[in-house]
């Protein structure tokens, strides 16, 4: 226990010069259980730690994957500091502990003037499991770096966060004001090639490897344990985001997908929803509403511009990357899906193609709410400023 004790403190300090996340102003910090999910490496650890330094509470942190929960109970630890003075307890990793919802349940039932945060997967599912927490926690999702985020902590600048609503309606007169801030092109293709991890910040010159190592890190110890899978289906979902990766944005063939690989086809839709849960791939779909597994999605995209780079470093497209860019940063926040004409639709109303300079309205003539978001400095009309999509968080 005094061993635990030592952890959070020691955790603690090391956290508190760091600039805080755009997430961190966003949370309900009165809420009684609060989950944050995210990719591994997003800075969920950091942002919780920042919470703890600042509590007006006694508090401790906790990681769930420490070897001391191998042969103790979260309850049974808790109950324990509760007697100590403790009244928030910072969770962290809490999908690599078997119990995990069975005990924040209990917990939270149990003791009514205490405080649970949690950290877990972006593949974690929160009303799965032999306790349903979704009424009972506040649930939020940490998403990588911004383009407005990464110009923040590169302390290039700082710049407003807008809504999608200014963007469109009022980037020609935005964007000039913004471009005074930073070095456009060269800023916005750095964070294209390594700007959406927090650990970009530690060194560059090692982040494609520690990227890769996340990748594995992700498909080997979140994915495969949390969701119970076999070796020889895990490398199965290896291959088949190297397959995906040569080709991206895929419009996928399940057929030829199962037989490349010798799978079964519901196996290959199945794997492919679970890496788009855990923020590797992005599937595209015509809805989000009331979506199975076992409906194909219309595309298949890598999730983050960087992970673009790091499968294709040499000839990474510059089409799908400015599609990927697209996508990332506006299904942060909105609903995006597959319209008829054009490449996304946007809350089901907005319709956009993506291209470069030379990119002209004769796709998407004629259809209302249609914008062209094009790799330009500055826009007119409907066209706009692809960089601007990155100032929504």
């Amino acid at each position: 226990m005094e061993n635990l004790k030592e952890k959070s403190e020691r955790k603690t300090k090391l956290v508190l010069e760091k600039k805080r996340r755009y997430l961190y102003g966003r949370i309900d910090w009165g809420q009684r259980l609060i989950i944050v999910l995210g990719y591994r490496g997003s800075g969920k650890t950091t942002l919780i730690l920042q919470y703890l330094s600042s509590a007006h509470k006694k508090g401790i942190y906790l990681s769930l994957d420490d070897f001391y929960f191998e042969t103790h109970r979260l309850v049974e630890t808790v109950q324990n500091l509760y007697g100590m003075g403790y009244r928030l307890f910072l969770l962290d990793e809490v999908h690599r502990y078997l119990w995990w919802s069975k005990d924040l349940k209990q917990l939270y039932d149990d003791f009514e003037d205490i405080q649970l945060v949690a950290t877990g997967s972006s593949i974690m599912d929160v009303s799965k499991g032999n306790a349903d927490l979704s009424r009972r926690a506040a649930v939020y999702n940490l998403h990588g770096f911004s383009f407005r985020e990464y110009l923040s902590f590169q302390k290039i600048t700082e710049l407003p966060v807008l809504t999608l609503d200014e963007i469109l309606t009022r980037h020609h007169s935005i964007a000039p004001d913004l471009l005074d801030s930073f070095r456009y092109p060269a800023d916005f293709q750095n964070y294209l090639k390594f700007g959406y991890f927090p650990f970009f910040l530690e060194a560059k010159n090692t982040y494609f490897q520690k990227l890769q190592e996340t990748i594995n890190l992700v498909i080997e110890t979140d994915i495969a344990p949390y969701e119970e899978l076999q070796h020889s289906t895990t490398r199965t979902m290896k291959k088949l985001l190297f397959v995906l990766s040569e080709s991206v944005p895929f419009t996928p063939n399940i057929n030829k997908l199962s037989e490349k690989l010798e799978t079964p086809r519901n196996t290959i839709l199945r794997l492919l929803d679970y890496l788009h849960q855990a923020q590797i791939l992005q599937l595209l779909r015509t809805t989000t509403k009331g979506i199975s597994y076992l409906q194909k999605p219309e595309k298949i995209y890598l999730h983050n511009t960087n992970f673009a780079y790091l499968f294709s470093p040499a000839k990474a497209n510059i089409g799908n990357v400015r599609e990927t860019f697209f996508l990332n940063q506006l299904s942060a926040l909105h609903s995006v899906t597959a319209p008829k004409f054009g490449d996304f639709m946007v809350e089901d109303t907005y319709v956009f193609e993506i291209g470069g300079a030379a990119k002209t309205n004769a796709q998407i003539r004629g259809i209302p709410n249609a914008y062209l978001a094009l790799d330009i400095e500055g826009g007119n009309n409907n066209s706009i400023p692809l960089w601007l999509f990155g100032m929504l968080y």
